[in-house]
């Protein structure tokens, strides 16, 4: 019997304030495979969110408790310091995007082209949205719009 070769996915972000965005990446992500998460450093977050933002430590223990719960396992995490994280060094069969992100795959699938690699196949999944339609994002959650689940809160 042939031995099944796991797929190897990675999906990258801040993942500040976990919402259901992140969980339905997340969970699009570990359904293709096994999973490396890249999560920004703080200097990272700060420069591409201009907000506060939780430190590293975290938003990595946040994300950890998550997956734990979710799939029972302890997931990869790897700090990036970059657009690219570790997409440009190793191989992987998925990225798995948000529309937001979806440039940013783009960008790493021509990057790998230029070095010769394969190109990773890009899933992208649609914005999780809130009760009234629009996108869940963190800055609506501190805004106090909508919580973490999309429910409006004014």
């Amino acid at each position: 019997m042939a031995i099944v070769k796991k797929k190897k996915v990675v999906v990258g972000g801040t993942f500040d304030i976990l919402h259901e965005g992140h969980k339905a990446l997340l969970r699009k992500a570990y359904e293709l495979g096994e999973v490396l998460i890249g999560l920004t450093s703080d200097a990272m977050a700060r420069k591409r969110k201009r907000r506060k933002i939780e430190d590293f430590k975290c938003r990595k223990k946040e994300l950890e408790s998550f997956i734990k719960k979710e799939f029972n396992i302890k997931p990869k995490i790897v700090k990036i310091e970059d657009k690219f994280g570790p997409t440009l060094k190793e191989d992987f069969d998925y990225i798995v995007v948000s529309p937001e992100t979806y440039k940013t795959a783009l960008l790493i699938n021509k990057e790998r082209q230029k070095r010769n690699k394969k190109p990773i196949k890009i899933v992208k999944i649609n914005f999780a949205l809130a009760r009234d339609k629009k996108p869940i994002f963190s800055t609506r959650i501190l805004k106090g719009e909508i919580d973490r689940d999309g429910n409006l809160l004014r």
